[in-house]
Formats: C-alpha cells, sequence, structure tokens
C-alpha cells in the first residue's frame, strides 16, 4: 500500500474538498506544447504565461531543474510548474529526459508548498509520458516526499 488515492479521471479537474495543487514536469527548456501541458493549458492560461515568463528571466530567478513553480488558477486551487526533465525527446535524444534527481527535489518544495497551503496534490502519473520515465521509479518518491509526510496525493489515469 502506497497512500496514494488512485482514479480514473482527469487531473485538471481534482475530485477532492479544499485546497489542492495540480503538479505535473516541465523541461528546463521552456518548451511547452505537448503532453499534460496542453489540458493545463485548456483549462487556464496562467500556468503557461508564468513557466515562459520565469524560463524567460532565468537569468534572474530560481528556474533550473529541480525548481517548482506555484501558480494560482483559483481561490483554492495551484499548478505546479516543476522542471523535472532535460529538453525534450527528439530523435537524437540518447535516453528519456527525466531526471529522478531533480523530480526528488521538485517534490520536496512541492511538499512545503502543499504543507504551508494545507493542500492535498493532485497530478497524472508525472514523468511518465514525454518524460520517458517510469512510475516504478517516480511512485516512490512520491510516497516519499510527499505521502510519508502527511500530504494527501491523488493520481489520475485517463478514463
Amino acid at each position: 500500500m502506497t497512500g496514494i488515492r488512485y482514479l480514473a479521471g482527469d487531473a485538471t479537474s481534482p475530485q477532492a474538498k479544499g485546497r489542492k495543487i495540480i503538479a505535473h514536469l516541465c523541461n528546463n527548456r521552456g518548451g511547452w506544447g505537448k503532453g499534460f501541458v496542453l489540458a493545463i493549458s485548456r483549462r487556464w492560461p496562467e500556468p503557461e504565461a508564468a513557466y515562459r515568463r520565469w524560463h524567460r528571466e532565468r537569468a534572474h530567478n530560481d528556474f533550473a531543474l529541480g525548481a517548482t513553480q506555484l501558480v494560482q488558477v483559483a481561490p483554492e486551487l495551484w499548478v505546479a510548474n516543476m522542471v523535472g526533465q532535460h529538453g525534450t525527446k527528439t530523435s537524437r535524444s540518447s535516453g528519456p529526459p527525466i531526471r529522478y534527481d531533480a523530480v526528488r527535489l521538485c517534490l520536496r518544495d512541492l511538499a512545503a508548498h502543499a504543507t504551508r497551503l494545507a493542500a492535498g496534490v493532485h497530478m497524472p502519473r508525472i514523468g511518465t509520458g514525454l518524460a520517458g520515465g517510469r512510475w516504478d521509479r517516480v511512485e516512490p518518491l512520491v510516497v516519499s516526499e510527499l505521502v510519508d509526510h502527511g500530504i494527501p496525493v491523488t493520481v489520475y489515469d485517463k478514463a
């Protein structure tokens, strides 16, 4: 038993009361336009705009692998843009873009935000789509950095 609640559904429509954070992975190259981010952008413009600004102004902020940006999209709802992948998968890539150490750092930062806000965390199986990661490596990170610290986590699988 991992302590993670698994649901069939849409991670952009969290099934819970109270404060919620939707977490997802981003790349460190400023690219936004494929995968789960499209579902986020269809619902709210703020996370994409904030991510692009964060990347554009990176010489003066904390944008890097392992960094997390929290963007409020509704009174009790935030989106966590987590930089957990190096670039994107291309035909010239050697290996998947996911960086598990960066994901751990992102989740640790996310835990601090969730604790401060008294919020639950909602996500797809982060890192397993375009990032090319394996859930059997990501899930233990989610458990150790969030669940083991008392943060409720719901993972959504497409229905």
